[in-house]
Order: C-alpha cells, then structure tokens, then sequence
C-alpha cells in the first residue's frame, strides 16, 4: 500500500512537466507532420492532402531550400573545427587558474547575454563600407580587394560576413560549458602527469582532454544543432531581402510561414527536426566509447 502511495505521488509530481513537454514539444512536432502533408494556407484549415509532395517541392530551387540547409551546413562546419577549438583553448587558458580568471570569464562570456539587435546592428557599423572598423583599417594600411559596395552586399563576402558574429557571438558559451569541465578535472591527475614529466599541452591533451570528452560531445551538439535553427542575428542582417546568399532554413520558414504557405512551412519545420535529431544521434554515436572486444 505504501508503495503504490509512493508511485502515485511521484506520478503526481510528474504530470505538470509532463503535460508541459507534451504541450510545447511533442504536440508541436506531430502537428507539424501532420501538417506539412496538406497544401493549404497558412491560418486557413489544412487542404488537400498532397502526401510527400511538400518535401519534394522544397528541393525545387523555387523554394531555395537546398542553399539554405548548405549554408547551415556550412555555419555548422565553421563552429564545429573555428569556434570551438577557440572555446576549448580560452577554457584551457582560463582553467589554469590565471590571474583575472574571473574578469576574462565575464569578458568572454559578455556577447550570449547581449542581445542579437544589438550585435546585428554593432557588426553592421563595422562592416560599414564608408566609417567601417574594417574600411578604416583597410584605408590605413593601404590596402585594396575590399568590396567598394561593403562585405554584407557582396556575393561572395556575405556568407561569411554574417557567420563571423553568429561564431563570434557564441565562443564564451561552449568556453563557460567546457571551463566548467576543466575545473573538474582531479588537480591529482595533472600534477602525476607533471612528475612524470609531461609539458602543460601534454597534459592538456592526454589528460584534461579526455576528461572532458563528455563536454566537449555537448557543446558539439549545441554548436551544430544550434547553427541548423539559427535565425535572430541572421534576420537582423537580412531585414526583409530576398534571395540572399546567407539564406538559412529558419529564414525561409519565417517567410513561407507568412506568406501563406503552410505546407511548405510544415515541411521546413520537420525537415530542421530531423537533421537536429540525426546530427545529435551520430555525434552521440561517435563519441561513445569502444570496449576491447570492439562492441560498442
């Protein structure tokens, strides 16, 4: 009797965050694919049923979906192998116990707290092509190949353009996850390593390191699933344009969305579901461990 009293208050206590991920996250994702098997307008009842129609379309360079999941791809590769090496090296600094550790952690970790306007509009006066950081120092040193019509409405300068602050603007995130993983680390561990005779980066790399494997597994995770559903500083760049060369998935659901194409956006919003839960399952694979009889 007094374990089933037990088993009833806990499924008490459970309900409320139950019915909660059920609300705002399974409900959302099967009407979603409920949803992106009908043509219909976006605010109107679903339509005709039109099956996987919607997802074929997406591939139609009408909807410019295949250039925008590249460019996700693209955000994703240059977080995985340029922001967060700079986060786990800033990690590895800091966790070294410097002196201003603390003032260097708030430094670093000051952009995730200031808002995407705000950074969206700071990278705009730098990439300015007449008062510009860049365009002054460019100017300065006497040098030229800078677009005259600036870095953001250049073809072939804008892609990267709207990455660097999108990479930039999150560093001191996965450097806060990954020093957090560092301070964790056994002091024992290093100072055997250092009687031994290993160098600070030998006992970077052989002990904290793989200490940290599991951290450094999240912040892979986070930093490509993040890039995939990236929107807020992208929109502040793109405004209201059309047909740009930093296109991503969000964008175009945002506009599909509210241009009245329900299905296509139905379709989208499924599409960036699957690769966020496929990227999170290989990585998850890739870091689980081997046992010596090569099963995993």
């Amino acid at each position: 009797m007094r374990r089933k009293n037990q088993t009833l208050t806990v499924i008490l206590f459970l309900l409320p965050a139950l019915a909660l991920f059920i609300g705002v996250l399974i409900y959302p994702i099967i009407s979603s694919v409920h949803h992106s098997f009908f043509e219909y307008r976006t605010f109107d009842d679903a339509g005709a049923f039109v099956g996987f129609q919607n997802y074929i379309d997406l591939f139609n360079d009408h909807y410019r979906f295949g250039k925008a999941v590249l460019n996700a791809l693209i955000l994703a590769a240059l977080s995985v192998f340029i922001q967060l090496p700079l986060s786990l090296g800033l990690a590895l600094m800091l966790g070294k116990g410097i002196k201003g550790e603390r003032f260097y952690l708030s430094v670093y970790f000051m952009p995730v707290l200031i808002s995407a306007v705000v950074i969206g509009m700071l990278w705009e006066k730098i990439y300015n092509p007449i008062y510009g950081i860049i365009t002054k120092a460019f100017e300065f040193f006497n040098l030229s190949g800078l677009p005259t019509e600036g870095l953001l409405a250049n073809k072939k300068t804008a892609l990267l353009a709207v990455f660097i602050p999108t990479i930039w603007q999150f560093v001191g995130y996965h450097m806060l996850l990954m020093y957090a993983g560092v301070k964790g680390v056994s002091p024992e561990l290093r100072e055997a390593a250092k009687l031994d005779g290993a160098t600070d980066g030998q006992v970077n790399r052989y002990v904290v390191i793989p200490s940290i494997k599991n951290v450094i597994k999240v912040s892979i995770i986070f930093a490509i699933t993040g890039s995939l559903k990236s929107y807020d500083l992208i929109k502040v760049f793109a405004k209201d344009a059309r047909n740009l060369p930093y296109e991503v998935p969000s964008l175009l659901l945002v506009r599909y969305v509210f241009g009245n194409y329900g299905g296509i956006a139905s379709a989208i919003a499924v599409m960036m579901i699957i690769m966020c839960f496929f990227f999170a399952i290989l990585i998850n694979r890739l870091f689980k461990e081997r046992n010596p009889y090569g099963k995993r």
